[in-house]
């Protein structure tokens, strides 16, 4: 039995696990070694070991460690603690650095996809904000921008260089469902094949991912999609649908005609023409859903923002904007293991069915992963109030 003594949480100190090990111990390492054997990662390694390599990382990623330096005397600085956190032996920063360089990225590329399929089902019933049975996913890339003078790896344009980060974000979540890394110039469209569309699913597509033959993949797997219909857009009317909503300007069942289009995509598709009444602009949809009313495709593609959003919190409270090597590799190690980490931050949230959002969880955790604390406990609110004294009548900042 686990000796318990009282503790700054106002309640009982758990003297058995590390936050950090009990972060960990979420983690499907079968998984996790399955794909280090399939790579050979641990090959003639002496020191440390793609996990201890990934717990490095990932202890970088919750605490938003600055460099590799940074992280190393972090974990030196934690003595015992690092022993009990799981990182055995000290981790050198040549040692660290080398193993981003070399060590295959697709180990973390492939375990961040298998805590995905793990952390997706928990969030299968999250409100969508719409009435609803389907699964929606929103398809969008973001460039992670790098120096062209010392990535001259990633070339993008002729000054600036990148990579693309790839994803289909599934928008009860959200939650990444499939992602992908590429050079900056690879176009967007490529990463549609790399989509297996799910039957009676809906995609969220923005223009630049027009591509007849592709969005003909989707109609053929019986999965829908909406995207934004471009302006130059040669078609025939077959039927006019008469609008009950007046910022439903048209909601037609059209024939694609320039040769090329029609032959990729042979069937009809439905336009619809939305006035929003906020911004005074008219929005052109096209879609292969004849059921949904006209109204609800355009609410539909308003949530394809949410992986905006998705992109601007992983940028702003992960580490994928600055980085800890040069190399493709270790890039590509880097963003992998930070989608980890986002991904086991919403694991943690729904497993221990906390109220907090995903930052103040992740903030709590970067200051915590050394404490023998109750993940359960320091997840719960009344865990942040302060320890009851003389005055029960004083108000916990929680209450404001």
């Amino acid at each position: 039995m686990l000796e318990a003594i009282p503790s700054r949480w106002g309640g009982l100190l758990h003297v058995g696990r590390t936050v950090f090990a009990q972060l960990m111990a979420l983690l499907p390492l079968r998984a996790f070694h399955r794909g280090v054997a399939r790579y050979q990662g641990d090959r003639k390694v002496r020191t440390l070991r793609c996990l201890d390599q990934f717990y490095a990382m990932a202890f970088a990623q919750l605490t938003y460690r600055e460099s590799l330096r940074d992280v190393c005397v972090c974990l030196e600085a934690l003595g015992p603690k690092r022993y009990h956190m799981g990182i055995r032996g000290t981790v050198r920063r040549s040692t660290l650095a080398d193993a981003n360089e070399r060590r295959d990225w697709r180990i973390y590329r492939d375990f961040a996809q298998v805590l995905i399929d793990t952390a997706r089902p928990l969030y299968a019933d999250e409100p969508l904000g719409l009435d609803l049975a389907h699964t929606v996913y929103a398809i969008d890339a973001t460039l992670i921008r790098l120096c062209a003078q010392v990535y001259p790896w990633a070339s993008y344009r002729t000054t600036t260089a990148g990579i693309k980060l790839h994803t289909a974000l599934d928008l009860r979540g959200p939650l990444p469902a499939v992602f992908h890394l590429s050079a900056g110039r690879v176009n967007d469209q490529k990463f549609l094949d790399r989509v297996a569309p799910e039957p009676q699913a809906i995609y969220l597509l923005d223009r630049g991912y027009t591509d007849f033959a592709r969005l003909y993949r989707f109609t053929e797997a019986q999965a829908f999609f909406v995207i934004r219909a471009k302006h130059n857009l040669q078609r025939t009317v077959l039927k006019r649908r008469r609008p009950h909503d007046p910022q439903i300007r048209a909601d037609h069942v059209i024939q694609l005609t320039v040769r090329d289009s029609a032959r990729a995509y042979p069937r009809t598709l439905r336009l619809i023409r939305f006035h929003d009444a906020t911004t005074q602009r008219d929005y052109r949809f096209l879609t292969n859903h004849f059921r949904l009313p006209a109204r609800t495709v355009a609410d539909l593609y308003r949530q394809r923002w949410q992986i905006e959003l998705f992109f601007r919190w992983i940028k702003q409270h992960l580490r994928i904007k600055a980085f800890y090597g040069v190399s493709e590799n270790a890039v590509q190690t880097q963003v992998c293991i930070a989608l980890s980490t986002y991904v086991l931050v919403a694991l943690v949230k729904k497993r221990y069915a906390s109220p907090l959002p995903l930052y103040t969880i992740l903030q709590i955790l970067s200051i915590s992963l050394g404490e023998k604390v109750e993940l359960q406990q320091l997840l719960t609110p009344s865990s942040l109030e302060p320890v009851s004294s003389e005055n029960s009548n004083q108000l916990s900042f929680l209450d404001f």
